[in-house]
Formats: C-alpha cells, sequence, structure tokens
C-alpha cells in the first residue's frame, strides 16, 4: 500500500450529555441537523471536498445507528479499495482490550491503522460541529509554517471566550500558551478542535501519553500542553467563516435558527460545497389549503395542515388543523395532532403530539424545551371519556 499525504481521523464516540434526551440512544454525530442531514455529514463533506480519501471514524458510545448511516462511505464518494471511510469502534487485541479513555487515547488505539497508510500529515476532527471548511488550505498553511502541529481557531466575542479552549498567539499565529476554559482569557481565539499534526511527531506523543498514569489522553488537556512544554511549533490557523459547536440544546437549536435568515451566513444550498449525506426516499411534501408556512424549512414526505413559523421540519412531518408551529425544530417522523401549539422547541424523532397538547415557552428568556424521541405528550386538559 502507498503512502498517503494525509488522511483523517474524526472523533465520534463521545456520549454527548449535554444534548440531554437526543442522545439517550444515539450517537451526538448522529443526531439530525437542518430537516435531512445529520450533524457527521458536515465533516465528511469537508474531507471530500478537501481532497481526503481516507477517513477514520471513531465510535464507541451508541454506534449501532451511526454505524450504519456511515456504512461503505458512497454518500461522500469515499467507498474505496484503498482508504475511504472505517469504523474503527474499540477493539480487542492479543493483551486484551479497552474502551476509548479520551480522544488522544482513541486514536492511540489505532495507531496500527493509521500506519498502514503511512501518512506524512493527520487531521483530526469532531464529531459535533457545523462548518464548511477546506482542509486543504490549512495543510498548506500548516506546511509553509513548517508546524509539528497546526490547530483551527476562530474569534470568539470576549464574553464567551471563557468557555473556549483559547490559544494565546505571538504576532506571527505562533501558539505561545493553551488555556482550557480560561476564567480570565488573554485572548479570543477558540480552538475549534480541528488539528493537524505531522504523524510522525504526534505518533511519538500518543506513545508517551499512554505511558503517563495521570494523563487523561485528551489533545486539549495533554498532548497540545505537552508539545508547547517541549517547544514544538504549534500554529494557529484562523477560521473566518460559520462555524457552531452544537453541542448543546441551546446550540443546536440556534444553529437550525441561523438556517432560517433571509440571507443566512450558513447556505445549505451551496452549489459550490454541496452537504452530502444518505437520504431515505420520501415523497413530495404537502401544504394543504389550510396551512400557513413562512421562513421554514419543509423536508420531504411532510404533511402540513396547520401554520408553520420560522421552524425547520425533517422528513415525514405530519401537523394537523389548526396547529401551529413557531422557532421550532421538528425531527423525522413525528405525529402532531390538531390544535397543537409548539414554540422554542426541539422536538426528536418518531414522538406523538396528541391533539391540544401545548409544547414550549415563547419568552425568550426560557430554556428550549426538549421531547425526546418516542414520547407522546398528551393534552393534560383532555376530557376522559366513560364507557357505559
Amino acid at each position: 500500500m502507498g503512502a498517503k499525504k494525509w488522511i483523517a481521523m474524526l472523533l465520534a464516540g463521545g456520549q454527548g450529555s449535554r444534548l440531554g434526551e437526543l442522545t439517550i440512544g444515539l450517537a451526538k454525530p448522529a443526531v439530525p441537523f437542518g430537516g435531512k442531514y445529520r450533524i457527521i455529514d458536515f465533516p465528511l463533506s469537508n474531507c471530500t471536498h478537501s481532497g481526503i480519501d481516507t477517513v477514520g471514524v471513531l465510535t464507541q458510545y451508541q454506534p449501532l445507528i451511526l454505524n450504519d448511516y456511515v456504512g461503505n462511505g458512497k454518500a461522500w464518494d469515499l467507498d474505496l479499495d484503498v482508504g475511504g471511510v472505517s469504523v474503527l469502534p474499540p477493539y480487542q487485541g492479543k493483551e486484551g482490550g479497552e474502551w476509548y479513555k479520551g480522544t488522544a487515547n482513541a486514536v492511540y488505539q489505532n495507531i496500527q491503522y493509521i500506519d498502514n497508510y503511512d501518512p506524512e500529515h493527520v487531521l483530526i476532527l469532531s464529531g459535533d460541529h457545523i462548518y464548511k471548511m477546506d482542509y486543504s488550505k490549512m495543510l498548506d498553511y500548516h506546511v509553509k509554517k513548517n508546524a509539528e502541529a497546526t490547530i483551527a481557531v476562530i474569534q470568539v466575542p470576549w464574553q464567551e471566550a471563557s468557555r473556549f479552549g483559547i490559544m494565546n498567539t505571538n504576532d506571527d499565529d505562533k501558539v505561545t500558551q493553551f488555556d482550557e476554559k480560561p476564567k480570565y482569557p488573554k485572548s479570543n481565539l477558540a480552538s475549534m478542535g480541528v488539528y493537524l499534526f505531522n504523524w510522525k511527531t504526534l505518533r511519538r506523543y500518543l506513545i508517551n501519553d499512554e505511558k503517563d498514569a495521570n494523563s487523561s489522553n485528551d489533545f486539549g488537556s495533554n498532548i497540545i500542553p505537552k508539545m508547547l512544554e517541549d517547544r514544538k511549533k504549534l500554529y494557529a490557523y484562523r477560521f473566518n467563516d460559520y462555524w457552531k459547536d452544537v453541542g448543546t440544546v441551546e446550540s443546536l437549536w440556534q444553529a437550525h435558527m441561523d438556517l432560517l435568515e433571509e440571507t443566512p451566513n450558513f447556505q445549505l444550498d451551496d452549489q459550490q460545497w454541496k452537504i452530502f449525506a444518505r437520504n431515505a426516499n420520501h415523497p413530495p411534501q404537502y401544504i394543504s389549503s389550510d396551512a400557513e408556512v413562512s421562513q421554514s424549512l419543509i423536508n420531504e414526505g411532510c404533511l402540513i395542515h396547520g401554520n408553520i413559523e420560522h421552524s425547520v421540519l425533517s422528513y415525514n412531518v405530519q401537523v394537523g388543523y389548526g396547529s401551529t408551529i413557531k422557532d421550532s425544530v421538528i425531527m423525522p417522523n413525528v405525529t402532531i395532532g390538531e390544535n397543537v401549539h409548539i414554540e422554542r422547541s426541539i422536538i426528536a424523532s418518531n414522538c406523538v403530539i396528541e391533539d391540544g397538547a401545548v409544547v414550549g415557552n415563547s419568552a425568550v428568556t426560557s430554556d428550549i424545551t426538549l421531547i425526546g424521541e418516542n414520547q407522546t405528550i398528551i393534552n393534560p386538559n383532555k376530557k376522559k371519556i366513560t364507557l357505559n
């Protein structure tokens, strides 16, 4: 097998606990997004557009649906005889096996997979971000700087900097310090969770990190700080386009609302950078004469009799007469009865919202209401019918 210039390792094994009931039975990268996609479609599409033809997807938590969805990679043109996409769960070897202990350990346990391709560079990606990024430009920058590691960063509002891993740099964007969620940040350059390493260097650090009993085996907490301590050449690569970490209910909801602007900062219909996905074949949507729909995304297979305002509806959603959905995200195969009111909510897949039920709160200061998948929400004021 010939050596490859670079390959990608996509971290998709986290529990995603901040998404609450959305990830009880589903890996975070498999969560539906934008009416017809799943979150993992975005980094995989970026790989395809960037010319990366070998991607290892590291799965662990609730992998069944995610593994099935990735399949042989055909949807992203990654169904190749050499390379392509490979799903990489934890495995047992001659000396036993163990779960992935951290992001760095997940890659460490797959050193053999990476060595098979003998790459010069390895790109580490997260599976819970929405963005379009040409990784090849990052590689060019990495080579030009003669860096040993390059970290993609984005400027965030100063008041939000304490929520991120922050890179402090000199005037040439060489990283001088990494602060994980600093109380008093010195910079507003937040790590995007996109790391590009020289493989030989990273391989050595992964092996040494594994020997450290006190390490949490994490890129942000261990590998990058250790490389800085050793005065390795790390550079920040500035990204100036849309990027959203959708790891919380609030941020997932907000990313959907961002799609509904008249001229959104993140466009799903970009013909120069298509988002590839596996899609089932559904019949056309039907919007009845009783319905009113405005500033919304309505996917295939939907049957709409009610009012939809500023919302995203995935495929096979049914909305009954007299119902109103506002500022909400409705995931696949949800049935909404008549005279239902839903506002500022996320309704997960396969739910049933019965006639007259009310979900959500219109107050902008209230939390986003989340209904987990396969739930039935009833109208508490529904009269009981007694059979004689």
